[in-house]
């Protein structure tokens, strides 16, 4: 069993930059990891994952040109870059890890394990 913590939320402006990162309490060699995101009311969508080795990645429409996930299993870190932030990125994003393959269509009942979450705002 592994366990998350996120950091690195906050408020930014529009255009700005922010990265989020998560730290596990284990290993996380053998886990697929992604970056979900959430607002009231609505449904916990994907934003981007990675294959354990951290060749494989995918992202989110909303994510791609403005989003990098990384991973550093040394570390046992996920990350997620953020730049050029709109208002529609204000949500609470949270860190999901599971086992084996990362498939793009996979949904947050794939993930066994979760973090707490980190409020990103993004003012006009």
């Amino acid at each position: 069993q592994v366990q998350l913590v996120e950091s690195g939320g906050g408020l930014v402006q529009a255009g700005g930059s922010l990265r989020l990162s998560c730290t596990a309490s284990g290993g996380i060699y053998t886990y697929s990891m992604a970056w979900f995101r959430q607002v009231p009311g609505r449904e916990r969508e994907l934003v981007a994952l990675i294959g354990w080795s951290g060749i494989y990645s995918y992202y989110a429409d909303s994510a791609k040109g403005r989003f990098t996930i990384f991973r550093d299993n040394g570390k046992r870190t996920l990350s997620l870059r953020m730049n050029s932030l709109e208002p529609s990125d204000t949500a609470v994003y949270y860190c999901a890890a599971k086992s084996g393959v990362p498939i793009a269509g996979d949904g947050p009942d794939a993930y066994a394990y979760w973090g707490q979450g980190t409020q990103v705002t993004v003012s006009s």
